[in-house]
């Protein structure tokens, strides 16, 4: 009786130690607070800041549209505008993706774009800015 009620137990806890196959849980990993976001100004041909419409960011890589959910909750000053954050960290490419932000002017009816890299990921805990402007001029 005890022969049986051992290897119940063993079959039982090796059963309970199969290994799952999760590829889409993001591997365990210490991360700050803190909240990164990555962010552009529109400025017109002085310098300002400047009102824009119609602004859109598209990942060149995957050609999805990225939208931060930083925007709904951060006010900007004039012409500033979030591109990526951390919500976006999971759908970027360790070895940063090229974001293409694209924006029209309310004053000139001007559109401009530009391409910004950033990178991500889900083996890291934040976005980060690789390259592309700070700032995109209206002429």
């Amino acid at each position: 009786m005890k022969k049986i009620l051992l290897s119940a137990f063993i079959a039982a806890a090796l059963i309970g130690c199969k290994k799952k196959n999760d590829t889409d849980k993001e591997p365990e990993k210490t991360c700050t607070t803190e909240f990164a976001m990555v962010s552009v100004k529109f400025t017109d041909k002085s310098g300002a800041g400047a009102e824009i419409k119609d602004i859109t960011v598209i990942n060149q890589r995957t050609g999805e549209k990225i939208q931060a959910s930083a925007n709904a909750f951060v006010d900007m000053v004039r012409g500033g505008y979030i591109v990526a954050d951390d919500h976006n960290r999971p759908g970027l490419s360790e070895s940063g993706d090229d974001l293409k932000v694209t924006a029209t002017s309310v004053s000139t009816n001007q559109t401009k774009s530009a391409t910004i890299k950033v990178s991500g990921g889900k083996s890291v805990c934040h976005i980060n800015k690789i390259s592309g402007p700070d700032q995109i001029a209206f002429d």
